[in-house]
């Protein structure tokens, strides 16, 4: 694996008294993209929040060697993760272009604003098009690349992606997924993927980590992970 950008050691997590993730220890290479697969239930979205301080959470989380394990949600946004949450978190009463100009508020250096807008537009050709329209009135799949836009306005590191392709036809799956893989080459953006097409998810990853109950029960090469025969019975359906 390359040089560690995210190193987790010990993470637990959980909601008022109820502890979802127990333990938990895994690691992010610079440039890689992995994918946190399980079954509902098992602590995949509150690994993210997790990371990202959206939950309760103890252990230690370090990123670019650095802890930042009692950051707040904002502050880590600054030091270089971007979550895209599950439903996308659009703001629906904004245009396309203020939902991006928005992700961009807090950044100082506007020339290189105004160049993230013209890299969005240039991966999402369709965000271009509508970038007038309100974004409450974009079909889903629209709505999920305002989503990765907007995460990319931030000039993240590490992106922190929650089922980028639920409730999407599988074309427009095929385009996103695409899109992420050219996202991390060129920009090398590394990313954190829950996603329950396994078989996708296995397809773009590097890296697997498997969750049952909160535990983390298997980790390794995406492509040995595919292998295993519990996931191939319990994930890919074969």
């Amino acid at each position: 694996m390359s040089r560690p950008l995210l190193e987790v050691g010990n993470l637990t997590a959980g909601y008022g008294q109820t502890r979802v993730l127990h333990r938990l220890g895994f690691d992010l290479g610079e440039g890689e993209i992995a994918t946190i697969l399980g079954a509902n239930g098992a602590g995949k979205t509150t690994t993210l929040r997790a990371l990202c301080g959206m939950v309760r959470r103890e252990g230690e989380i370090r990123f670019d060697g650095r802890p930042i394990g009692g950051l707040s949600t904002e502050e880590v946004v600054r030091r270089g993760i971007a979550h895209v949450p599950e439903g996308r978190g659009t703001f629906v009463r904004l245009t396309v272009e203020e939902n991006l100009r928005l992700a961009a508020i807090t950044r100082k250096d506007r020339s290189a604003v105004a160049a993230d807008f013209e890299r969005v537009y240039d991966y999402f050709p369709r965000l271009r098009e509508r970038r007038r329209q309100q974004a409450g009135t974009l079909s889903g799949g629209e709505q999920q690349m305002l989503a990765i836009g907007r995460a990319l306005m931030l000039r993240p590191r590490l992106m922190l992606l929650d089922e980028p392709s639920f409730g999407l036809a599988p074309m427009i799956v095929q385009d996103i997924f695409g899109i992420l893989r050219t996202i991390n080459s060129e920009d090398r953006v590394s990313m954190l993927l829950v996603e329950q097409n396994a078989s996708l998810a296995l397809d773009l990853a590097n890296r697997a980590y498997v969750l049952e109950t909160g535990r983390l029960v298997l980790s390794g090469p995406a492509a040995k992970i595919r292998e295993d025969d519990s996931v191939r019975r319990s994930y890919l359906g074969y």
